[in-house]
C-alpha cells in the first residue's frame, strides 16, 4: 500500500558527562586532574533516497532515538560521541512541526537535515584546574538533547501528471507512455494511489510521468481524499488533461476538473495543460475540442486500448515539458540543513558532578524542574545535592 504520510517521534542523544578523575600513577603522589570531556550526543538527520517510493518505513516504526555521548574517562580521555541515525526518505518529502510550519523541504536526491540535535558533552575536571584551584572535585554533565514530533508528508517529483475524471483511462494511458503498471479495469477509482511511470525517447532521454488517483468535483475541499492527490500535482510542471472523449460534454468535464485546480491553488490552476482526448476507439470520426485558453499547450486524440495517437504524444512530451527551473543559491535551499525544533534557551544554571553527588550553579530551578533536571543528571538516592550554601541529601 502507498503511504505518503506519517508522523515520527525522535529524541537526539544525550551529551556524556565530563570525567571526574586524578592522577594515580606510581611515583606521583600528588597526581592532578585528568578526567576528559564527555562526548556529544547523536544527532537524528533526515535523508533524502532516490530509490525510496513512499513513507511505509516509517510507519511500521515510529520513534527513533539517538546514541548517547560516552562519559569522559581519566587520563583526559574523552567520550566517543553518539550514534547519530539517518532516517531515509523518498525525494519529495516534506517536514513539518505540528503546529503547521514547514521544517524542510528533501526535493533533491541526497538532501539532508538534521531534525534534532545532540546534546553538547560536559567538560571534565581536568578543565577548572586553576593555580588556585588545583584539585578541582566536579566535573560538568552532558547537555539534554533535542526531540519533536514531526509530520513527514510526500508529494510526488514529476515531470508530468495526469489529470482527470475517474475512468478517464489515466492508468492505461500511463501503461501504454511508460514502463509502469497500474492497474486497469473498466470501473471508477480504480486506482487508489498515485503511480509514477518513466517515459524514454529513443535519444535515452527520460521523463517521469505521475497518474494521479481520479478527482471528482469537490476535491478541493477534501471530498474524495482530494486534497491529498491534487497535492501531488503541485510539482508536476506539466498537467496532462486526460478526458473521456466517448461520453458527452468533454468540455464540461474539462471545466470541472479545471475548477478544483482553481480552488486549490497552489499554482495548478496557472500550470501549462495538455488536453488528451482518450478512447478515441469508441467514436466514428475524432472529436475536437477548441478552447481558448492561453494554459493549453496543446490537444491530443488517442486510444490508450489500441495505441492510436500514442507515438506522438509521446514524441510531443519531450518537447513539451517545460525545462527545470534553475534553483538559485539560497541558504534554505542548501544541502545540508540544521533545524532545532526545541531551541534550547542557554539556561541561567549548571549542573555538575562532584565526588559525594551534584552541584548547581547559577540559577537553580525549583520544584519539578529541579527535581527534572537532577533526575535526568542521574542522581540517586543518598547523593548530595549542593545549590549556593545549602546542601541536602536527594531522597
Amino acid at each position: 500500500m502507498f503511504h505518503d504520510k506519517a508522523r515520527i517521534q525522535i529524541l537526539a542523544g544525550r551529551g556524556g558527562d565530563g570525567g571526574l578523575s586524578f592522577r594515580r600513577e606510581k611515583h606521583v603522589p600528588k597526581g592532578g586532574p585528568d578526567g576528559g570531556d564527555g562526548g556529544r550526543g547523536g544527532d537524528v538527520v533526515l535523508v533524502a533516497n532516490p530509490d525510496l517510493r513512499d513513507l511505509s518505513a516509517l510507519r511500521a516504526k515510529t520513534r527513533f532515538r539517538a546514541g548517547r555521548g560516552e562519559p569522559g574517562r581519566g587520563a583526559r580521555k574523552h567520550g566517543a560521541d553518539g550514534a547519530t541515525i539517518e532516517l531515509e526518505v523518498p525525494v519529495g518529502t516534506q517536514a513539518w512541526r505540528l503546529d503547521g510550519d514547514l521544517i524542510a523541504d528533501l526535493a533533491t536526491a541526497g538532501a539532508r537535515v538534521v531534525l534534532a540535535k545532540g546534546g553538547r558533552g560536559g567538560r571534565g575536571n581536568s578543565r577548572f584546574a586553576t593555580p588556585t584551584r588545583q584539585t578541582p572535585r566536579f566535573a560538568e554533565v552532558g547537555d539534554p538533547p533535542e526531540e519533536a514530533e514531526v509530520e513527514l508528508r510526500l508529494k510526488l517529483l514529476a515531470d508530468a501528471a495526469l489529470a482527470g475524471l475517474p475512468n478517464a483511462g489515466k492508468s492505461s494511458l500511463l501503461r501504454r507512455l511508460s514502463n509502469a503498471k497500474p492497474k486497469v479495469a473498466e470501473y471508477p477509482f480504480t486506482t487508489l494511489a498515485p503511480v509514477l511511470g518513466t517515459v524514454e525517447s529513443p535519444d535515452g532521454s527520460q521523463l517521469t510521468v505521475a497518474d494521479v488517483p481520479g478527482l471528482i468535483e469537490g476535491a478541493s475541499e477534501g471530498v474524495g481524499l482530494g486534497h491529498e492527490f491534487l497535492a501531488h500535482l503541485e510539482r508536476a510542471r506539466l498537467l496532462l488533461h486526460v478526458i473521456d472523449a466517448s461520453e458527452e460534454d468533454v468540455e464540461e468535464r474539462f471545466r470541472t476538473i479545471d475548477r478544483e485546480l482553481d480552488l486549490y491553488g497552489a499554482g495548478l490552476d496557472e500550470r501549462p495543460q495538455a488536453i488528451v482526448l482518450n478512447k478515441i476507439d469508441l467514436l466514428e470520426t475524432r472529436p475536437r475540442l477548441e478552447l481558448d485558453d492561453p494554459r493549453i499547450v496543446g490537444v491530443h486524440a488517442v486510444s490508450a486500448a489500441t495505441g492510436e495517437g500514442i507515438e506522438h504524444l509521446k514524441r510531443w512530451l519531450f518537447t513539451a515539458v517545460p525545462p527545470e527551473p534553475e534553483v538559485p543559491d539560497a541558504p534554505e535551499l542548501e544541502e545540508f540543513r540544521l533545524y532545532r525544533p526545541q531551541p534550547l534557551a542557554r539556561r541561567s544554571y549548571r549542573i555538575y558532578r562532584t565526588d559525594r553527588g551534584f552541584r548547581i550553579v547559577g540559577e537553580a530551578p525549583e520544584g519539578a524542574e529541579l527535581e527534572a533536571a537532577l533526575r535526568t543528571a542521574g542522581v540517586r538516592k543518598g547523593q548530595d545535592v549542593e545549590i549556593g550554601d545549602a546542601t541536602f541529601e536527594w531522597d
